[in-house]
């Protein structure tokens, strides 16, 4: 399985899901930027997008919810430790109030890994970001994952982005 994903205008994002509505295609929108986002088996219908496998999942994505994208920069080097880590934790937040979907998407063109959850609304993610189960997914003793905190694995600082569809707009 991958996941595609392209920028543009609100507006031409929505003509695009459109256009190609036969697709598994989620357009979203975010602060500044707005993205369509489409997970296939087969080939993209986008041009020149953002390339993806997903390497662990669990739930379906919906065209209706809050996303959360945490961008995390890893070192070639460090990109079985950091999989091995994600993947060891998945299922941490799939009995959370609100959780829809989970995607840990390894870049194919790029060094920023996606972690990617998807929300019933933002209420549940800030109430799961601020929970005891949070701090302890995102403790920095990940021994329990056989993680060596003291690695550099990351070749940058990550960031979050956050999105919704054009219904929660």
């Amino acid at each position: 399985m991958n996941i595609y994903m392209t920028s543009g205008t609100p507006e031409f994002m929505e003509s695009l899901k459109e256009k190609y509505a036969a697709e598994s295609l989620i357009a979203m929108h975010g602060h500044g930027n707005s993205l369509l986002l489409h997970e296939t088996v087969g080939k993209t219908v986008f041009q020149t997008p953002r390339r993806y496998e997903v390497i662990s999942s669990s739930g379906t994505l919906q065209d209706n919810g809050y996303f959360v994208f945490n961008n995390i920069p890893v070192t070639d080097e460090g990109r079985p430790v950091f999989e091995h880590r994600f993947t060891e934790l998945t299922g941490a937040i799939e009995s959370e109030l609100g959780f829809i979907a989970f995607r840990l998407l390894r870049p194919l063109d790029s060094d920023t890994y996606i972690v990617l959850t998807e929300w019933s609304d933002s209420t549940h993610y800030t109430r799961w970001e601020n929970s005891s189960a949070f701090d302890k997914a995102h403790s920095s003793n990940h021994a329990e994952a056989g993680v060596d905190t003291s690695l550099h694995i990351f070749s940058s600082a990550p960031y979050v982005t956050t999105y919704t569809t054009k219904d929660k707009i």
